[in-house]
């Protein structure tokens, strides 16, 4: 999901009119994409190095003679068939320097998984509450951030939202007169320019596809869709499907009081929920959903989908109030099908008592834009909301602006959605979210520990599989690799022979060690989880180099080789530990459902003064026992490092 980020939110410097409904977040001195074209391309890694980290990678899932086998099985393919296949990577890659190796198999991979991307792909991310209570009312809150969301697409669309930079030195690169030089530096160049002053930009290709895009189900591989000339906004309430126009002939924003007057008319529409809600089909296997998307166009219905298709976002609004954290995650998560449409680029989620999320749909973007969208927005939204508790709805005749659509529905659509209704509901059923929040040290003690607060975290999880299930698990962990022109994601591999050699320390050979001995072995993993990090984040990973050469293979028509057919390779590729961290101003929690029928999903984040973790799973895993063994973990991590004996 959110990959380790590398991000900070830009500034805003905003010049709002006395109706405080500017047109634009702000103008960035830079030009949004100024960067762009001189960002360095991702490396394609050497195949030698590859093999060398896939095996370490290895070590701690398997016995020595698993390990000597896909060993064997690994040099072979080093020498053999995996040289050529390389050869021919670096090959393609050095025609195609417009972009990056990885894009078109990543693309693939997602476009042509036909499992629902509800829970198995979408993720979700809660804003935080309003910090002024009044503000957080679903009306005022729907208004304020539909404005400022807006307002972000109008910023990027001009190019006057800020470049997204990773910045090392702050003081001298996010200032006023770096920004100023910059501007003039040529925008094949410019790259370098900021590399000089520690200074990384980071790749904003994804960005576009944020608005007027979806995810259209298509048979063997899905298509993504945009269309930058609609003007309209979608929104679901009670399963009803509505539209209005929120910018005008002219490129101008609707007026906030106008927006505000057409979500009070959705609101106070009392239209009965659908008997047969079309949400459900965005749920169903991607084939299904295909052929009755087939049915639907030909029942008349091609108008009304363009509308869903084309308009700026879905807003989805939730008629209850969310209970607790769990509720609050199953909301975000999957919520009801009948009122969101998963395809979207995204859905911004709002609750009857105002809280707000995002469920995102993955295939287009990765978490870096989303993030970046939703910090503007929360920003913008809290900091200078469009209207006030205060602010009147205009006058203006909402019935004639918004559309109700209608969806003419034959038996056979009727059948499908009640099939997809009822696998849904059956899947949800299954799908187990527990949170816990570890209050007794966080970011700060670790650091001051000089340990890597990632590092612990993995590692607590790493603690707590083992004492929970006694075993090392194939765990993967996301990592951004938007440092690179049409960069997407690298894994990180925290299951490594020292997590191992850790873990199995605290919880099984506790009495053989001193605190010395057990802060040491912390210290190692932190050591080499940095490493790992940082390879990672570099390009400098395994796992996309290994699944675009298997790609490259089938790709012409090849054998797969052996390498590939190894069952230790099928292991590492079942994630049954799936992880994902973020740490924002803006995000309240994210979350994501588990990528394997026996894993579980990790959203965790490391705060100061505390560390959160949202784990999903399904009845194959206990996600509440496993919670409790990371309370446990994490306790024993911070005793030890604080110098304190514990006891098993």
């Amino acid at each position: 999901m959110a990959a380790r980020q590398l991000l900070r939110a830009a500034p805003g410097r905003r010049g709002y009119s006395s109706a405080g409904s500017a047109e634009f977040l702000h103008r960035s001195i830079v030009p949004t994409m100024h960067y762009q074209r001189s960002l360095p391309r991702l490396p394609v890694p050497k195949l030698e190095d590859t093999i060398t980290r896939y095996l370490n990678a290895q070590k701690p899932l398997l016995n020595d003679d698993q390990f000597r086998k896909t060993e064997e099985l690994a040099h072979a393919f080093e020498k053999g068939i995996g040289r050529e296949l390389h050869e021919q990577l670096v090959a393609q890659d050095n025609q195609n320097k417009h972009t990056s190796y990885i894009t078109g198999p990543w693309f693939d991979m997602y476009l042509k998984a036909r499992d629902p991307v509800v829970l198995n792909f979408n993720a979700f991310m809660s804003f935080n509450p309003d910090p002024k209570p009044e503000y957080n009312d679903q009306l005022i809150r729907a208004t304020n951030m539909t404005v400022s969301a807006i307002r972000f697409m109008k910023t990027f669309r001009a190019g006057y939202l800020e470049p997204e930079v990773f910045h090392l030195n702050p003081e001298k690169s996010d200032t006023e007169i770096f920004k100023k030089i910059i501007r003039f530096v040529p925008s094949s160049i410019s790259w370098f320019g900021a590399y000089m002053v520690n200074a990384y930009p980071l790749d904003m290709s994804q960005y576009f596809r944020l608005f007027n895009s979806t995810r259209l189900p298509k048979l063997n591989r899905d298509e993504l869709y945009t269309d930058e000339k609609a003007k309209h906004l979608l929104v679901l309430r009670n399963g009803n499907f509505y539209v209005f126009d929120v910018i005008d002939r002219d490129g101008n924003m609707l007026k906030p009081s106008e927006i505000q007057a057409h979500f009070k008319y959705i609101l106070n529409d009392n239209s009965p929920a659908p008997a047969f809600p079309l949400g459900y089909l965005s749920s169903e296997n991607r084939d299904t959903w295909a052929l009755l998307r087939k049915t639907l166009l030909e029942n008349g219905n091609e108008e009304a989908l363009q509308k869903v298709d084309s308009a700026m976002f879905c807003l989805s609004l939730d008629d209850f109030p969310i209970k607790d954290f769990v509720h609050l995650s199953h909301t975000m998560l999957h919520g009801d099908a009948a009122n969101r449409w998963y395809d979207k680029s995204f859905n911004l989620i709002i609750t009857k008592d105002g809280t707000a999320g995002i469920n995102f749909e993955h295939s287009w973007g990765d978490g870096v834009a989303v993030l970046r969208f939703q910090n503007e927005v929360f920003k913008d939204s809290t900091k200078t909301p469009a209207i006030s508790p205060q602010s009147q709805p205009a006058s203006v005749d909402s019935s004639r602006a918004v559309q109700k659509l209608e969806f003419k529905l034959n038996d056979a659509l009727k059948a499908g959605i009640t099939k997809a209704k009822q696998k849904f509901d059956a899947t949800v059923e299954s799908l187990s979210l527990n949170l816990i929040q570890f209050q007794e040290g966080g970011k700060e003690l670790l650091k001051q520990k000089k340990v890597s607060p990632d590092a612990v975290a993995q590692l607590a999880i790493q603690m707590a599989f083992l004492r929970q299930y006694d075993q090392t698990v194939a765990t993967y962990e996301s990592c951004s690799t938007a440092a690179f022109k049409h960069g997407r994601t690298e894994t990180i591999r925290p299951a490594s022979v020292h997590t191992k050699k850790c873990s199995e320390a605290f919880v099984k050979e506790l009495s053989k060690h001193s605190t010395e001995e057990l802060q040491k072995l912390i210290v190692e993993c932190s050591k080499y989880h940095g490493r790992l990090t940082k390879e990672a984040a570099m390009g400098q990973g395994f796992d996309r180099h290994l699944f675009s050469l298997r790609y490259l293979a089938l790709s012409k028509g090849l054998a797969l080789p052996d390498f590939y057919q190894d069952q230790a390779y099928a292991r590492l590729n079942h994630n049954i530990l799936s992880t994902s961290t973020l740490v924002s101003p803006a995000v309240q929690l994210g979350g994501f459902g588990p990528v394997v029928s026996d894993g579980f999903g990790v959203g965790y984040q490391v705060q100061d003064d505390w560390v959160g973790f949202n784990v999903s799973s399904y009845p194959a895993r206990n996600g509440e026992e496993f919670l409790q063994c990371t309370h446990k973990s994490l306790e024993d991590i911070f005793n030890v490092l604080k110098g304190k004996k514990i006891g098993s």
